[in-house]
């Protein structure tokens, strides 16, 4: 392999890239905010890359995840609020302090699990150190995560505290209890399809579905977010074949929703060896 592989290179870069005189215009002009959603963006394509197993792709992906770090300090940097070693300073000082265990004379606790709950503790005895207020059970959950991310997060904290179901079954009668209010609410709109609070309504219990389908998955300890991408892929590869099955037919556009139908069942069939 070829190239620098210090970070100092990288830094340099960065500076280079946001020189005001000699620099790209782009990055320039580009704020945290700006780049946030850049930021949000390469972390999913991380976790695509570890999805596919592909080592290659997730070098390449983890560059460009260190690059939005790199880009944010360089911000910082300009702003005279930190710079790129204070956020290493930063991080090794934290895992170094919730890791007693390790790099400290505290004794190893038994399993991941407990050691997962005094990092917990850890992390609340931070907080009250900062003169947090919030003393919640849920406290301490980031609100820029996704929200299916958050849904997961807030149910597990509640679970800690006992607030959970005891296993999947009554998880599964209560997401059968939601589609049925939905399907109340789609009938109320039907009948009121100008009425915001309506919709609102109908807004409101999609997401009581939404929330009990992420409970459903981390009772049967499913990744609610690796399912989810396992989806889009089966749709999107099942969605392509049937692209592919039409062209003979002119394609997909302007035939019937039952013709298209027939397609997916094609390239369902085709896809797990069945007979068409």
């Amino acid at each position: 392999m070829s190239g620098p592989r210090d970070i100092t290179a990288l830094l340099d870069i960065m500076s280079a890239l946001r020189d005001p005189k000699t620099g790209c215009p782009w990055d320039v002009e580009q704020t945290f905010a700006s780049i946030a959603p850049y930021t949000i963006e390469e972390a999913y394509e991380v976790a695509d890359a570890i999805d596919r197993g592909e080592m290659g792709d997730l070098k390449d992906e983890l560059g460009d995840l260190l690059l939005q770090v790199v880009f944010h300090a360089q911000m910082a940097q300009e702003q005279g609020a930190f710079e790129f070693g204070d956020v290493v300073a930063a991080i090794c000082d934290k895992m170094t302090r919730r890791h007693p265990h390790v790099f400290g004379d505290e004794a190893r606790k038994s399993d991941a699990a407990a050691q997962l709950q005094h990092w917990e503790d850890l992390k609340r005895a931070e907080r009250a150190v900062r003169g947090e207020s919030d003393t919640s059970a849920l406290a301490g959950i980031s609100r820029g995560l996704p929200e299916w991310q958050r849904a997961v997060k807030l149910q597990h904290k509640a679970a800690k505290v006992g607030f959970d179901w005891p296993d999947p079954a009554p998880v599964l009668e209560k997401l059968h209890e939601e589609i049925e209010e939905v399907r109340a609410e789609f009938a109320a709109v039907a009948l009121s399809p100008d009425d915001a609070a309506a919709h609102d309504r109908l807004e409101d219990e999609i997401g009581d579905i939404l929330f009990v389908c992420a409970n459903l998955a981390r009772h049967a300890k499913v990744d609610f977010g690796a399912a989810l991408r396992r989806a889009n892929h089966k749709f999107e590869r099942r969605f392509r074949a049937m692209e592919a099955l039409s062209e003979a037919d002119g394609g997909l556009a302007g035939q019937s929703l039952e013709a298209q139908d027939r397609y997916w069942n094609r390239a369902k069939a085709a896809e797990k060896g069945q007979p068409e």
